[in-house]
């Protein structure tokens, strides 16, 4: 048992721990770096805030105010030709081709969704997207004095006609066109569609390309 002397020593020892911890906890407080009040925090995380919806949030992804349809051509034929989507940008010449993609081939014929011709579809094609005038006939678009022919498939681009030869009693047999990334518009036995240039079919037949010549 604790003699009474012994009693009141722990108790100035207990008064004196208590004294100093109060004292430390005192001091730690009052070191604490509080830098803004209430007011100033709300004030500068309101700041962040606003700047990083002015970064992020509020980013307009259709800086071109393209409409519903031309996104979805944007879309839709970066897919099919594997580019990148800002690289569709003739907005008017996909949505042309658009229409006519899976029509049957047959000769001498325009009509959507039922037959078609390449060269008819070439000669309207470039009537409406591109305002020049062509005859309806593969011979007659390679004649044409307002293309400017050349053979090199390295410098082909969007737009380009392309000529090919499938026997020996038509050089120039039929036409497509180059569209981007070795893909072309073309007519086959499977009818009017996006094929790949690289493709045996379409490199043993290739002629030449044509390009329109720049209007003075």
């Amino acid at each position: 048992m604790f003699s009474q002397w012994q009693f009141y020593k722990l108790i100035v020892v207990l008064l004196g721990l208590l004294s100093i911890i109060s004292c430390g906890t005192q001091k730690y407080i009052q070191e604490i770096p509080y830098n803004f009040s209430s007011e100033t925090y709300a004030e500068k995380a309101g700041g962040i805030q606003n700047n990083v919806n002015s970064q992020y949030s509020n980013v307009d992804d259709n800086i071109e105010k393209l409409s519903d349809e031309e996104l979805r051509i944007k879309e839709k034929y970066s897919i099919i030709m594997e580019v990148m989507p800002k690289i569709v940008t003739n907005y008017k010449l996909y949505s042309y081709i658009d229409n006519w993609i899976g029509t049957p081939y047959k000769k001498q014929t325009l009509e959507e969704k039922t037959g078609v011709d390449c060269s008819y579809f070439i000669q309207s094609l470039y009537s409406d997207v591109y305002g020049e005038t062509f005859q309806k006939t593969p011979d007659g678009i390679f004649r044409s004095k307002s293309l400017q022919l050349f053979t090199g498939r390295a410098f082909l681009k969007e737009g380009d006609v392309l000529f090919f030869r499938y026997d020996k009693m038509h050089p120039i047999s039929d036409v497509g066109i180059y569209l981007n990334n070795d893909r072309i518009l073309a007519c086959t036995s499977n009818g009017l569609n996006i094929y790949d240039f690289n493709d045996e079919y379409f490199q043993l037949r290739y002629v030449a390309a044509g390009r329109l010549k720049p209007k003075n």
